[in-house]
């Protein structure tokens, strides 16, 4: 049972993580320094997509798995066996690639935005406080 709990905790990692890697510039928008952990973690979402690299969390949940008497994930990986004809057509994964890289690009985009606003107002307050 523990192994099965294993395997879980692993796919359920594994979601957040892809969640976190398309939406996660958001984030950074209220709190400024999570851009950095995002960097790193978009980053090696590109590896994973670009040179195909194997996440460590397929590991994990393939040893739960196999150990729990289920079968692991096996060559595919997770994208491919939980999101690719499942929540969206074979067809359709270039595309979804783009537009999730699209969606960081915006968030980033926002981010420099905000953080332009934020230091012009504070600029602006600063200078207003030194008037007589």
């Amino acid at each position: 049972m523990a192994y099965r709990i294993i395997g879980e905790a692993a796919m359920l990692v594994h979601f957040a993580f892809v969640l976190y890697v398309a939406f996660g510039g958001f984030i950074a928008w209220r709190w400024p320094r999570m851009f950095w952990p995002h960097l790193a973690i978009a980053a090696y979402g590109l590896g994973i997509t670009l040179i195909g690299w194997t996440c460590p969390l397929t590991y994990v949940e393939n040893w739960g798995r196999e150990r729990a008497g289920e079968a692991g994930l096996g060559e595919q990986g997770f994208i491919d066996s939980y999101l690719i004809g499942v929540i969206y057509p074979q067809n359709y994964l270039v595309p979804i690639q783009f537009s999730a890289g699209v969606v960081v690009a915006v968030s980033w985009g926002g981010l420099l935005l905000l953080q332009w606003r934020r230091s012009r107002l504070s600029a602006e307050e600063s200078e207003t406080k030194s008037q007589p």
